[in-house]
């Protein structure tokens, strides 16, 4: 039987000791950049949260409000002080872009996009945000505001009790919180100062990108394509974590005029025509399954938006979803029947009804490219996050990119509940989707 001498013992013993040195400090090496990766992903995050960028539907100028060039100068600002390269300031425009050079050896892989949105959403007001985080999460309902008795109950958000234990941020009631898309801006800023620091993480180029107007329709709009760069990018817009998207709406918006007579209500009969009531004759028109309220998943809708006016004129504004192409058109073709037949009933130019489609169903694009999705599956199931691929049940900035030549799924962000007061999201599912990001430019490193 073969037995060791003595000296074998001693320097088994002290390969052993110093593999579990290594070990352990490989292991402190891992922490103390996940604690980095946290504590600058949030520090990002509550700053930028605090200045306004809320967007307009009425404006009629770009970017719709001056306010959002806020944050793009902070941005610049920032990533000059972080050393990133090819930074350009579309002040005309309000766009930002910047480069992060590819580490040694990986200058030949494809360029690499993430992008996100600087604007917030027109909903519910983004002036003077006042973040608070609610630590270590017990499962109980949320009261933002004590003084004017808003909660965020359980009972309507249940999806909350997935996140126990673990620490959210959210508003104080007043205000929504801007995680949509600032959660994305914060992740991508960390992950960028996180590969200038650790030049031993191996990426391509990675180009990023920060938008406005991403939620009036017209985050595309003046994106410079070819200034940018990237053989693929990502929008970093989506929600819980987790969440992969390349499927979305086809989108259009509609306008609806409704004209009217007025005539004093003692002497109407037989001459009034009630723009408000024909308008509302209009609504009953479509199919009540397809409100929003409704559907789900793949299923499309109509959605009246707004509605204003008086007995001589009355406006509407309408938005028509769905993804299915073809369906699609057949929503179109509904609504013009619908004012087809108020005119034929109430008088030729009585309904004029103005259709414009706004962006188109990215997956016939991506069906291109999925190792964009393979790569982005592969990596957060590396870092432990369960991939939810599903349709996005609206747009963004990617999906027009996408037909413009910028292949551009979607990615999460770790917020929940957008465009609203109960607005929120998860400190560990933004540091997750950080390192997320990181991931998957190893991903494309040697590609």
């Amino acid at each position: 039987m073969y037995t060791m001498s003595q000296v074998q013992v001693r320097a088994c013993t002290r390969i052993c000791i110093w593999r579990m040195y290594i070990i352990e400090l490989l292991s402190e090496m891992v922490y103390k950049l996940r604690s980095e990766i946290m504590d600058k992903t949030i520090e990002n995050f509550l700053r930028y949260v605090k200045i306004d960028t809320q967007s307009s539907e009425e404006s009629t100028t770009i970017p719709s409000t001056m306010k959002q060039h806020d944050l793009a100068r902070q941005l610049v600002s920032e990533l000059e002080a972080m050393g990133a390269a090819e930074i350009t300031y579309d002040k005309e425009h309000c766009y930002v872009y910047a480069t992060i050079p590819a580490s040694a050896g990986c200058e030949k892989a494809p360029v690499l996009g993430f992008i996100s949105h600087m604007d917030t959403s027109p909903a519910v007001t983004d002036t003077n945000v006042n973040p608070r985080i609610v630590e270590n999460y017990d499962g109980k309902d949320i009261v933002l505001n004590a003084a004017e008795n808003i909660v965020m109950k359980v009972e309507d958000f249940p999806e909350l009790l997935h996140y126990m234990g673990q620490d959210l941020i959210v508003t104080d009631g007043t205000t929504l919180l801007g995680a949509d898309d600032k959660a994305g801006v914060a992740e991508i800023m960390t992950m960028a100062e996180t590969l200038l620091m650790h030049p031993e993480k191996k990426h391509g180029k990675i180009r990023i990108g920060f938008t406005p107007d991403e939620e009036v329709g017209a985050g595309a709009d003046h994106f410079d394509v070819k200034l940018f760069g990237a053989d693929y990018a990502y929008t970093v817009d989506g929600g819980a974590l987790g969440e992969l998207e390349y499927e979305n709406f086809n989108a259009a918006g509609a306008k609806l005029h409704v004209y009217g007579r007025s005539v004093h209500p003692g002497s109407a009969k037989g001459k009034m025509k009630n723009a408000i009531l024909i308008a509302q004759e209009f609504q009953k028109l479509l199919p009540v399954e397809q409100n929003p309220m409704y559907t789900e998943g793949y299923e499309g809708f109509f959605h009246l938006d707004a509605l204003s006016g008086n007995v001589e004129e009355t406006t509407a504004d309408y938005i028509i979803r769905d993804h299915n192409r073809q369906l699609f058109e057949q929503k179109k073709e509904l609504f013009m029947s619908c004012a087809d037949f108020l005119n034929r009933k109430y008088g030729e130019g009585t309904v004029v009804v103005d259709v414009k489609d706004s962006y188109y169903n990215m997956r016939e694009i991506m069906e291109q490219h999925m190792h964009l999705i393979d790569n982005a599956k592969a990596a957060m199931e590396e870092l432990g996050i369960e991939p939810k691929v599903s349709p996005i049940r609206g747009g963004t900035d990617g999906a027009r990119l996408s037909f413009m030549g910028l292949p551009c799924p979607n990615l999460c962000t770790g917020g929940e509940n957008y465009h609203g007061r109960y607005e929120y999201a998860c400190v560990q599912s933004m540091e997750k989707t950080t390192e997320l990001l990181i991931a998957i430019a190893a991903k494309y490193a040697n590609r």
